[in-house]
């Protein structure tokens, strides 16, 4: 291949060698891969506080999940266990006709608590969730 000859004539090939090329991109989409994760893993953030949110008029038409402080689980105005917990929100979507759940967790609670329960909706297939908060009172 790399010595064709065309009519008897032997010379230079005219062909591009693009295996230099490869494995020079091949190494820069490593280096990128590795160097991209940690861009932000080192940065310092204060999260700012909201004066004025979006009002959602909280009603029972939507799916509201409250969480209290002592980790007990609300659906709308009932008591749930934590492993009843997605099967009664998937149960209430279809009566609902939502894909959305309003979550609402008490101040108290840790933000790792949070955090995992978001996690296991969203493994459960819960992927639309909207954090309810309340406005910060102006003096």
């Amino acid at each position: 291949m790399a010595m064709s000859s065309q009519s008897g004539k032997k010379g230079p090939v005219a062909d591009i060698n693009v295996t230099p090329l490869v494995d020079v991109m091949l190494v820069l989409l490593v280096i990128f891969m590795v160097t991209a994760p940690m861009l932000f893993s080192g940065i310092d953030l204060k999260l700012p506080k909201t004066q004025k949110v979006n009002n959602v008029g909280l009603n029972q038409e939507l799916v509201i999940l409250s969480v209290t402080g002592s980790e007990q689980y609300y659906l709308g105005k009932n008591l749930i266990t934590q492993k009843d917990l997605i099967p009664s929100i998937l149960k209430q979507f279809k009566t609902q006709k939502t894909e959305v759940v309003y979550l609402r967790a008490d101040y108290s609670l840790k933000y790792e608590k949070v955090a995992k329960l978001i996690a296991n909706l969203k493994k459960a297939g819960i992927s639309q969730i909207a954090l309810v908060t309340e406005v910060e009172k102006q003096p």
